[in-house]
């Protein structure tokens, strides 16, 4: 799914954009996570032609430390899939949420408990914005040491750890299913009780309330500003991004993105490590100006 030679595909002409909209991991970033030179010019290049960029991604605001040094203006990221928006002008430690869309406690639950009976050995973590907890069975696949282990539902009981903080999302892992077949599973069992995705190459599945997505959360965020879809320019590489890239005007697939991606994008970069975002908005500021 990688290409080192590919050149963009450019969708066709469409009204002069007004903010970018980009995947972090995968796509901005290259996989030793660092954000290039070449990449940190073309934001700022961008910025100071007066078009807006928005970090969009699955992370939690803890680990958006890796771009906090790149935030220009407005400083907003939706984080966690569109469940929060956060400010990150404060730095490390001191993010500031904006915007909370969560996921009721009685949907998770339901989740859980329907997810476990269509794929038994479905192990889960529970990130809320100040408090990540996981199930002991639960692999260690972040960063982090988890505040609390747990079973699920006493994790996301009345009771629980961080009970009157929101749940941003919870995450499912299991040790043995395809990842694309465990995403098509979770669909199908959980209905329309929550938004499941997943950006992970494991078996870990993303998810977050009713109708809560990139896509929906950055289209909030472009009404307040009175920036229509068509006036967006977005970049992803996993199914996360499926819908941010359906919803705007203008989207490319990295080199290196899913098939699904590729499928829903109107254009197509070359790869993360290739400098794939940076690539189009240098060529999309040249042709604007």
């Amino acid at each position: 799914m990688t290409s080192a030679t590919r050149q963009p595909e450019t969708p066709a002409p469409t009204v002069p954009p007004r903010l970018i909209a980009t995947d972090l991991d995968g796509t901005l970033l290259r996989d030793d996570k660092s954000v290039s030179p070449r990449t940190v010019a073309a934001l700022a290049a961008a910025e100071e032609a007066g078009i807006e960029v928005f970090f969009v991604t699955g992370r939690p605001a803890r680990w958006m430390d890796v771009v906090s040094d790149h935030v220009h203006g407005h400083g907003l990221a939706i984080c966690g899939n569109g469940a929060a928006v956060v400010d990150l002008h404060g730095g490390p430690g001191a993010h500031r949420f904006v915007k909370v869309r969560e996921l009721a406690r009685e949907n998770a639950l339901d989740t859980v408990r329907l997810l476990r009976e269509a794929a038994p050995g479905t192990v889960y973590a529970v990130e809320q914005p100040h408090d990540f907890n996981q199930e002991p069975g639960y692999p260690k696949l972040h960063v982090e040491v988890p505040d609390v282990f747990a079973p699920a539902e006493e994790l996301l009981g009345p009771d629980g750890p961080a009970a009157d903080d929101p749940v941003l999302k919870i995450l499912a892992f299991h040790p043995d299913l395809d990842p694309d077949a465990f995403l098509t599973l979770a669909r199908l069992a959980v209905g329309d009780r929550a938004t499941v995705t997943r950006s992970s190459p494991s078996a870990l599945l993303e998810i977050s309330g009713p109708g809560v997505s990139k896509a929906s959360t950055l289209a909030l965020c472009c009404a307040e500003r009175g920036i229509s879809h068509e006036e967006v320019v977005a970049f992803g590489d996993m199914p996360n991004d499926v819908e941010m890239l359906t919803w705007a005007g203008q989207s490319y697939a990295m080199g290196n993105a899913h098939p699904d991606v590729i499928a829903a994008a109107s254009g197509q970069t070359v790869a993360n490590n290739e400098d794939g975002v940076a690539v189009v908005i240098e060529r999309m500021l040249a042709e604007r100006f």
